[in-house]
């Protein structure tokens, strides 16, 4: 089963229930095409077995011990056994969203073997328990996750949007693959607990959301980029003012910023987007392709919107 990784437009960054992924605020996000985990999931007599990107995991890794926490739910027996393997075409824990599309690959996974029959809001909810974002990679496009307001979590799942942006384009700068010093849901709280910013937080989201889908709808790019551009950096900006300090940059994090800036001011309609980690994702149409690549040597681009059909 697949799953797309997404990026946050506008930006999920604290929970109101940690056990249960629920967010403070709503968010909205874009999928990254064909870019995401490839995961197929099977019953294991002999135990557990978690194979990430060709490779054996060892019981007590990181990953496996998440994976391993998610499965637990879903056992029918304290005797049931999964052999996992899973595949990122995105750096593992680096903050491009493999977590986001490697649990919703797991759910759908979940759903295909165990032939639940599930839809994709129920999908999206599952995926939710693993990891908050993963509840919007069970669809393609553009993606809008309400918080919700139910203690149990019923409400808080990921809706798609029907509007299509068929010539805007992602670009994935890679400043680093390696997995970063702090996890996401650890500085979530971190922040929530500590940044004397973060009390502004959830009236930035609500107005950046209507921004973003008005946008969309409207097809203006400028704004679409302005406002998404903003919500990561007021995002970023928190997170600085936690204590101790939350810094998911790196120098040629700042530097690629710098160049993105330089290049607009030149005339080229780009802007980016972060998400917990030192990565620039840009944002551009179709039309600009050549110059951001010239402007960006090694830069990946996908489209969001590929051609073919939907999700069910």
């Amino acid at each position: 089963m697949f799953a797309p990784a997404n990026i946050a437009l506008c930006k999920y960054w604290g929970k109101r229930d940690e056990e249960l992924n629920l967010p403070l605020t709503s968010s909205l996000s874009v999928s990254l095409g064909a870019l995401g985990t490839h995961t197929t999931l099977s019953l294991d007599p002999a135990g557990d077995t978690i194979i990430l990107n060709d490779h054996p995991l060892p019981a007590q890794s990181r990953f496996a011990l998440s994976a391993t926490r998610y499965l637990d739910l879903f056992r029918p027996t304290p005797q049931t056994f999964f052999r996992l393997r899973t595949r990122n075409t995105v750096p593992t824990a680096a903050g491009v969203a493999s977590s986001a599309s490697g649990f919703a690959a797991l759910a759908l996974a979940l759903n295909d073997l165990f032939e639940w029959d599930l839809g994709r809001r129920d999908l999206s909810i599952l995926a939710r328990l693993g990891s908050g974002s993963a509840c919007r990679s069970v669809y393609d496009g553009f993606v809008e996750w309400h918080a919700g307001s139910e203690a149990n979590g019923m409400d808080s799942c990921a809706e798609p949007m029907t509007e299509t942006w068929p010539d805007l384009r992602l670009g994935l700068i890679h400043v680093s693959t390696t997995p970063k010093d702090i996890g996401s849901r650890s500085a979530m709280r971190q922040t929530r607990e500590t940044s004397a910013l973060y009390e502004s937080w959830p009236r930035k989201v609500a107005q950046d959301i209507d921004l973003v889908k008005d946008a969309i709808r409207c097809g203006d790019f400028e704004r679409f980029g302005r406002v998404a551009e903003s919500n990561a950096l007021a995002m970023h900006a928190i997170a600085l003012a936690a204590w101790p300090p939350i810094l998911f940059w790196l120098p040629e994090s700042v530097a690629v910023m710098r160049r993105i800036w330089a290049q607009r001011a030149g005339g080229l309609e780009v802007y980016f987007t972060m998400d917990a980690g030192p990565n620039v994702k840009l944002l551009f149409r179709a039309k600009d392709t050549a110059r951001v690549e010239a402007a960006f040597p090694g830069v990946e681009i996908t489209a969001p919107f590929p051609d073919r059909a939907p999700p069910g």
